[in-house]
């Protein structure tokens, strides 16, 4: 199948590797042309995971990972194009993408933060009809961490992606495509559910702020070790519980993938299989230097991620106070509106909807 990778960041890097392994035709497109030449110029890409190190190529044979500059290029022709970028990136890639899309494509947001609904609106705004479905999932299908331009350490891939598609009518056709590059994917009701599915901001909003002080003070702290005590914990699954509390109240069912899983020795697999938090914190690749103005913790998973969640608490009428106090708190030490910044549903124009029309939205997307 022909893939399309896009963007230079950590799971990128993890995602071309994976997929050319899988047997696939993949394209790479960056925004940082210098780095793309550089790349060239080297003509492979060391990774180390749990099969050990080894080297892949880039080039223009089969069998290779295959670079491009132009957005146009890495999207002709493409079955599933997969954007494992921060949700920070996606609106002026949804633009860009918006008019280059063709039938039968599948757009891929591992995690999304109801970025398929943004995708696809960038696609209506552009006056682009061609049937395509937007998915997304809780989580990037990989822990990984780049260490120099040519080199990537996954630490776990995961093994279970739940996954919802805008619009679901689009389901049938799109979770073939979907599965062919990620077998871990599972199907979900729709693109709600999966954005509601989403790990990072449960994860790292208490992470970062009930740590504050040790991120400021030290050089590089590891919040997923030691800045991962009981009582951080005990928020944690408290958030958590409001998110799955969302979810059954907009009537998604079981399961709801318990960020408690990702912890615990036995019980239900979570998106990372077992032991997966034991193998991000051995990596060490997680001890580093936060800014807690400027981290995509703050940015992407509170600011978008953690005000999804309270705006679709008050549309679902779900009250949410962990989720808002966490945000009100990270608004307070970065010295700016989060909520007001965040990807809500009043600012996508969609809170005055009612539960009938959502649903009609998210079945059957904008040709209603």
């Amino acid at each position: 199948m022909n893939v399309s990778v896009l963007g230079g960041g950590h799971g990128c890097y993890a995602a071309v590797i994976d997929l050319l392994e899988k047997g696939h035709e993949v394209t790479w497109w960056r925004r940082d042309t210098a780095a793309s030449a550089r790349l060239r110029e080297i003509g492979s890409l060391k990774v180390k995971d749990f099969r050990g190190e080894r080297r892949v190529p880039i080039g223009e044979a089969r069998g290779t990972v295959r670079i491009v500059d132009a957005l146009v290029d890495a999207v002709e022709g493409a079955r599933l194009i997969v954007v494992p970028l921060p949700s920070t990136t996606h609106e002026t890639l949804a633009t860009q993408l918006a008019p280059l899309l063709k039938d039968d494509q599948v757009v891929f947001l591992p995690p999304g933060t109801f970025g398929s609904y943004l995708f696809a609106s960038a696609m209506r705004d552009a006056d682009n009809t061609h049937k395509v479905a937007f998915a997304e999932t809780g989580t990037l299908p990989y822990l990984a961490r780049k260490h120099g331009e040519d080199n990537v350490v996954v630490s776990a891939y995961a093994t279970r992606l739940p996954t919802g598609v805008f619009p679901a009518a689009f389901s049938t056709w799109a979770f073939p495509v979907l599965q062919a590059g990620y077998p871990s994917v599972e199907p979900i009701e729709d693109a709600l559910s999966g954005a509601l599915m989403n790990a990072g901001p449960v994860i790292h909003p208490p992470l970062i702020m009930m740590n504050a002080g040790p991120l400021e003070h030290f050089d590089a702290w590891d919040i997923h070790n030691e800045g991962t005590q009981p009582s951080i914990r005990r928020v944690t699954s408290a958030l958590d519980a409001e998110r799955i509390a969302v979810r059954e109240a907009l009537g998604y069912g079981a399961p709801h993938f318990p960020l408690a899983d990702h912890y615990a020795s036995e019980g239900d697999e979570w998106m990372y299989g077992r032991g997966a938090h034991g193998k991000l914190t051995d990596s060490g690749d997680w001890r580093e230097d936060i800014d807690l103005r400027t981290h995509r913790y703050m940015l992407e998973d509170t600011r978008l991620g953690l005000s999804f969640l309270v705006s679709a608490g008050r549309w679902a009428g779900v009250a949410t106070p962990v989720a808002e106090g966490l945000l009100n708190v990270a608004s307070a030490v970065s010295e700016r509106d989060l909520y007001g910044e965040g990807r809500t549903l009043e600012k996508l124009g969609l809170a005055s909807l009612s539960r009938d029309a959502m649903r009609g939205l998210l079945d059957r997307g904008f040709a209603q």
